[in-house]
């Protein structure tokens, strides 16, 4: 938990807003557990009413122990039950999201752009809301930027949601075990990659929260003992950022927007600005100019994209609702991501499965063939389809032979043809090629090298001499592409 700036006061007076303080974050934390609740009842979770109910027994408690708590006003706990209340009507009565009227929203209105620095909206939803409002300050520019994710870039901030869900279990503790605000992962997810796992930028970045390989190192990420670069890992690279963050807040204590300035730009930037200006806040206008545009840009967007992942009904925004309920499930027979995305088909998603069962099992490559017996990361919905439609069967059977069709195969040769490798699925010849090189450029690393040419990269590793698990290269450095289906 995160210590706030409080006025200065007596002992006895700081320990009551403490103790008030606690009680306010319990009915947050509770009220956002009955919220839960409510989306697992809508997918059938057997747990859902057990959950609710303990949610519920949590907020009678808070109130019961507000009435002899002094400094705390039972009125200012009410707003969450009037909260939870409409959205259980909501749910029963099928209530369109428009018609929502958001506590703290003045007449359900877009809060206009007359706004006083530093201005919050304190009383918002949720545990990390409230906290989270608490060290951002939601000014024109992060309005501008709520604008922009509601516009221009809606599909994106929506597909960013519908792939967290998925990954927020692997994600989602480091900063729950840090104190950090859920929000603010989600924020920066959306910015950087909107939850593509493969993602990576030209300046070397990737992976969910895009580690530029220097940082990642500094965090324990980086090429493995099998050559798996760490970086594409959810649940390591969520744990690198949360560590990442909270230096930066012992540097700039609760001022998120320069934890973020240095997320982007850098921190060295970061701080050379924050000692030269004396700590002044990063929108004083000769801080914020002093970051390059796509800081200043990246900064606002983020605490944007994490402000309407707290508050989406207040905007007209409708987050899909999907079954995320975590699963393994084991390979009966070989097949690659690519196989499996056909068989499964698209029962439960709109798009079908390979964005998930990628970003789950990041360590293989979509057209890998993955060995029977290995067991992938799911939902309880993907491990019932495959057990359904890709253990056996005609449907197994055509992803096969879809996936293993090659334009080559299509192709009519005249005269004889030589002795040479054939493809999988039909037998017909293919024409053998000797190993061919990558020169390596800057920014390249072997795991992408391997990637970009269809290899292992243990295979390359081998091949090229480099050894374990550093796997290091130089820029002009000719690596063999032995093994390599591209």
């Amino acid at each position: 938990m995160f210590a706030l700036h409080v006025p200065e006061a007596s002992a006895q007076s700081r320990r009551d807003r403490a103790a008030a303080g606690e009680l306010t974050g319990r009915m947050a934390a509770a009220e956002t557990r009955y919220r839960e609740s409510l989306v697992k009842a809508a997918n059938a979770d057997p747990d859902a009413i057990a959950e609710g109910d303990a949610a519920l027994e949590d907020m009678e408690d808070v109130m019961l122990a507000c009435e002899k708590q002094r400094g705390c006003q039972v009125s200012s706990l009410m707003p969450a039950f009037k909260r939870l209340l409409k959205a259980q009507a909501d749910e029963a009565s099928g209530v369109p999201e428009e018609d929502f009227d958001g506590d703290g929203l003045a007449d359900g209105h877009l809060p206009t752009g007359e706004v006083p620095e530093g201005a919050s909206a304190a009383a918002l939803l949720s545990e990390d809301g409230q906290r989270f409002v608490r060290m951002v300050q939601f000014n024109p520019a992060v309005q501008e930027g709520i604008r922009r994710w509601l516009t221009d870039m809606r599909v994106s901030l929506i597909t960013s949601h519908e792939n967290y869900q998925y990954m927020r279990h692997l994600m989602a503790p480091a900063f729950e075990e840090r104190g950090l605000p859920e929000a603010l992962l989600f924020g920066i997810m959306a910015k950087e990659s909107t939850g593509r796992v493969h993602v990576g930028s030209r300046a070397g970045a990737v992976g969910p929260l895009q580690f530029m390989p220097a940082t990642g190192r500094r965090f324990g990420l980086g090429a493995d003992a099998s050559g798996f670069d760490t970086r594409y890992d959810p649940a390591l690279s969520a744990d690198a950022a949360a560590i990442y963050l909270s230096e930066r807040f012992a540097e700039f204590g609760n001022e998120v927007e320069k934890w973020l300035a240095a997320y982007n730009g850098g921190e060295g930037r970061a701080r050379r600005i924050h000692d030269a200006s004396g700590g002044r806040q990063f929108w004083d206008a000769d801080v914020y100019s002093q970051f390059p545009a796509e800081t200043r840009d990246y900064v606002p967007m983020v605490i944007a994209a994490a402000w309407l992942y707290l508050h989406p009904r207040e905007y007209g925004l409708s987050f899909p609702k999907v079954d995320a309920r975590p699963a393994h499930f084991a390979l009966s027979r070989p097949a690659s991501i690519y196989e499996l995305t056909v068989c499964m088909g698209d029962s439960g998603s709109r798009h079908g499965y390979m964005r998930q069962l990628r970003n789950l099992n990041p360590r293989f490559e979509a057209d890998q063939v993955i060995p029977a017996g290995a067991v992938l990361q799911g939902t309880t919905r993907m491990a019932a389809l495959y057990k359904r439609w890709c253990a056996q069967g005609r449907r197994a059977d055509l992803a096969k032979q879809l996936v293993g069709s090659r334009v080559d195969s299509a192709l009519v040769r005249a005269g004889p043809v030589e002795a040479v490798p054939t493809t999988v699925a039909t037998g017909v010849p293919t024409p053998a090629a000797g190993p061919r090189e990558h020169r390596v450029a800057r920014g390249d690393t072997l795991v992408g090298i391997a990637r970009r040419y269809g290899c292992e990269a243990r295979g390359l590793a081998q091949a090229n001499r480099l050894k374990a698990p550093a796997y290091s290269i130089r820029i002009g450095q000719r690596i063999r592409l032995e093994g390599c289906s591209r």
